[in-house]
């Protein structure tokens, strides 16, 4: 873990309110990613963040100076499994956002970096790869979206999702497979335009 981030924690622990500011602007941007992309774009992805903090903020004694993001995604991870226990409904990432119906949801996806419809030269591959992880069972969805948006190694999605690693290897497996499978033309498409 960064030092930056344990001086900070340890800074709030000591009783200072505001010390945790760089940690929040650090990693909201991950953190609200996954939290979208997990929740589908519902309407309780805000609420979901914003619990997030709090329980972090709440039990950030416990907290075992290892990865910070990655503790805030098994926060993230277990808010989102208790909602989809709770709401059974889902909304398209073409629905509309705040009403407008040329402003959707999916305009509004916060990614790290280069989106991969901008790096396929503005073409509609992007939007087809969030179509084809969005088929994916809620497990191996989740693996996907830890491990390449934020970069958490297996094991710790293995504690993460409360199983093996094995077990967490295989859902990755299993979601490239069908992700391979579903995008196999693009792909083909892709690799030609670049020949």
């Amino acid at each position: 873990m960064d030092n930056t981030d344990i001086e900070c924690i340890n800074a709030y622990l000591k009783g200072d309110a505001n010390a945790l500011e760089p940690l929040v602007e650090k990693y909201k941007r991950p953190l609200y990613s996954f939290i979208l992309k997990m929740t589908e774009g519902r309407e309780d992805t805000e609420e979901i963040f914003q619990e997030t903090w709090f329980r972090a903020l709440k039990n950030i004694h416990k907290f075992k100076h290892k990865n910070f993001l990655n503790w805030l995604f098994r926060i993230a991870h277990n808010l989102v499994i208790d909602r989809a226990r709770r709401n059974s409904k889902s909304v398209s990432m073409q629905s509309s956002f705040s009403g407008e119906e040329d402003n959707t949801l999916e305009d509004h996806l916060a990614a790290p970096g280069i989106s991969p419809s901008e790096e396929a030269g503005g073409n509609s591959l992007g939007s087809k790869i969030d179509g084809a992880v969005q088929t994916l069972s809620p497990e191996q969805k989740e693996v996907f979206l830890l491990r390449m948006y934020g970069n958490v190694s297996f094991k710790e999605i293995a504690k993460i999702q409360n199983c093996s690693i094995n077990t967490c290897l295989a859902r990755m497996q299993y979601a490239l497979g069908k992700l391979r499978s579903i995008l196999k033309d693009e792909y083909t498409e892709l690799q030609e335009a670049l020949s």
